[in-house]
């Protein structure tokens, strides 16, 4: 008697556990356009160090803001533990930990807020002032516009939580956006040394 013909799901192949999932193809194609919109920024800041005209100077007004910097590099660790939480199935946990990223990532912007407001009011540099302030504006600009993104689907995801929709299931999900954010983290680095250690 001939053997029944096994027959494979559609939905399931013998390659279907060894393909990465979307979404960590997705967000590392983003990580990689993103990263090479960035070098281009980095490098036009660098090739146009020291050759402003006018003043103010990098040396001249900028400070090394390493509280922000604290606060930022910190909200990576946060996540991972909010990550791990959420995978656990402690969402109280995951709530609180995802709530510190937030809180770390809100205090950064804030802080670099206030020193853009002390920079254009108190020291007069704008976008048109120089060739610094152009490239100084548009590159960590372009890096707080990432971690405003950031933060504005981290938030999204805390009211999520807070409202009872968030569980284990959604873990895959979570973890894309900490991937996002451990490169909004790491092109601070690349920024921070650029313009802060390099530029001055």
């Amino acid at each position: 008697m001939a053997a029944a013909p096994t027959t494979i799901s559609a939905t399931t192949t013998p390659w279907s556990d060894t393909l990465p999932r979307r979404g960590h193809v997705g967000i590392l194609a983003l990580i990689l356009t993103e990263t090479s919109f960035f070098s281009i920024f980095v490098v036009a800041y660098i090739f146009y160090i020291g050759k402003s005209l006018t003043g103010p100077f990098p040396r001249d007004v900028l400070s090394v803001p390493v509280v922000n910097t604290i606060c930022l590099l910190s909200s990576s660790i946060t996540i991972v533990l909010a990550v791990r939480a959420l995978r656990a199935g402690s969402i109280r946990a995951f709530a609180i930990w995802w709530f510190v990223t937030f809180a770390l990532g809100l205090e950064f912007m804030i802080g670099t807020a206030m020193e853009w407001h002390h920079l254009i009011y108190h020291d007069g540099l704008t976008i048109r002032t120089n060739l610094f302030g152009t490239t100084y504006y548009s590159l960590v600009g372009l890096h707080a516009l990432h971690v405003t993104v950031g933060l504005t689907l981290i938030l999204l995801v805390l009211v999520f939580t807070l409202t009872g929709y968030m569980n284990e299931r959604h873990v895959e999900r979570v973890e894309v956006l900490s991937w996002y954010w451990h490169f909004v983290d790491a092109v601070w680095v690349v920024v921070f040394l650029t313009v802060y250690v390099v530029g001055r």
